[in-house]
C-alpha cells in the first residue's frame, strides 16, 4: 500500500506539466484565431461592395480605366462610321442604278450627256470624261486610239470613286484587329495589380482576390464589344462598296458601248453639239481622279 501511494505521488508532478503544455497550445490557437478574425474582417470590409460594370470601372486602376475609355471611344467611332457609310453607300448605289438605267436606254453619247451628263454622281463624271476625250481628239487623224484613251479615263474615275467610298473603313479594320489585344493588355495589368495586392494583404481569400480579377476581365469584355461590331461593319461595308464598284463598271461599259457605236456611225459629238460638256467634262474627270 505504501509503495502504491508513493508511485501515484511521483506520477502526479509529471502529468501536471503535460496538461499545462496542452492548455497553452489551446490558448495560443484561440488567441491566433481571435487575432485572425479581425484581420479577415478588415480585409472583407475594405472590399468594394458595388460589383456592377460601372462600380468595377470606378475602382479599377488608372491603366485599366484608360484602356476601357479608349475601347469605349473606339466603339463610338465604329458605330459612327457604320451609320455614315450606310447612308453614303446607299445614296451612291441609288444614283448609280438610276444613271445606269438611263445609259442603257440612250442611243448615243449626245443623248446620254443630255440625260446623265449634268448629274452629280460618278456616272455623270464617266459620261463627261468620255465627251471631253472625244472633243480633245476631234482633230486626230485616226480614231483607233480613242477607245483606249476613253477606257483609261474611265478606269481612273472608277478607282478614285472606290478609294473615296472606302475612306474610313481602314479604321474599322484596325479596331477589329487590335481591340481584343488592347483589352487583354488591360486584363493582364489588372490581374498583375491584384496579385500585388494579394501579396501585401498576405491572404488568399477568394473574396479578396475576386473583385480585382473581375475588374481586369471587364477590360477584355469591353475589347470584344468594340472589336466584334467593327469586324462585322467592315465586312458589310466591303461587300456594299464592292457592289457599288460593280455598278460603276457596268456604267463604264455602257459608256464605252455608246462611244463605240458613235465611232462606227461616224457620229461622234462635236464640241458645239453639247454646249458646256467639253470643258466641264474635262475638269470633272481630273477632279474625280
Amino acid at each position: 500500500m505504501a509503495g502504491a501511494v508513493q508511485a501515484q505521488e511521483a506520477a502526479a508532478p509529471a502529468a501536471a506539466p503535460a496538461a499545462g503544455s496542452a492548455q497553452g497550445v489551446v490558448q495560443g490557437a484561440a488567441q491566433g484565431a481571435a487575432q485572425g478574425v479581425p484581420d479577415a474582417a478588415a480585409a472583407l470590409a475594405s472590399l468594394p461592395h458595388d460589383l456592377s460594370p460601372w462600380g468595377m470601372f470606378v475602382t479599377a486602376s488608372p491603366v485599366v480605366q484608360a484602356v476601357m475609355v479608349g475601347l469605349a471611344l473606339a466603339s463610338v467611332v465604329t458605330w459612327t462610321i457604320a451609320i455614315a457609310k450606310t447612308a453614303e453607300v446607299t445614296s451612291a448605289k441609288r444614283k448609280a442604278r438610276a444613271a445606269l438605267a438611263m445609259l442603257e436606254e440612250a442611243r448615243s453619247l449626245s443623248q446620254a450627256a443630255e440625260r446623265v451628263g449634268f448629274s452629280q454622281g460618278t456616272a455623270g463624271a464617266l459620261v463627261r470624261a468620255v465627251l471631253a476625250e472625244t472633243h480633245m481628239s476631234a482633230d486626230a487623224p485616226s480614231r483607233d486610239g480613242l477607245m483606249d484613251r476613253a477606257a483609261s479615263r474611265l478606269e481612273r474615275i472608277e478607282a478614285a470613286a472606290g478609294r473615296r467610298m472606302a475612306r474610313g473603313t481602314g479604321i474599322l479594320a484596325t479596331i477589329g484587329s487590335t481591340g481584343p489585344f488592347i483589352g487583354l493588355f488591360g486584363t493582364v495589368w489588372g490581374i498583375m495589380t491584384s496579385f500585388i495586392g494579394i501579396s501585401k494583404a498576405q491572404t488568399t481569400n477568394l473574396a479578396v482576390v475576386a473583385p480585382g480579377i473581375a475588374e481586369a476581365l471587364l477590360a477584355t469584355a469591353i475589347g470584344l464589344v468594340a472589336a466584334i461590331p467593327a469586324v462585322v461593319v467592315y465586312n458589310a461595308c466591303s461587300r456594299a462598296i464592292g457592289g457599288h464598284k460593280a455598278q460603276l463598271t457596268d456604267a463604264s461599259a455602257a459608256v464605252l458601248r455608246l462611244l463605240s457605236r458613235d465611232i462606227d456611225r461616224h457620229a461622234l459629238p462635236r464640241p458645239h453639239a453639247v454646249p458646256g460638256h467639253a470643258v466641264q467634262g474635262h475638269g470633272n474627270s481630273r477632279a474625280a481622279e
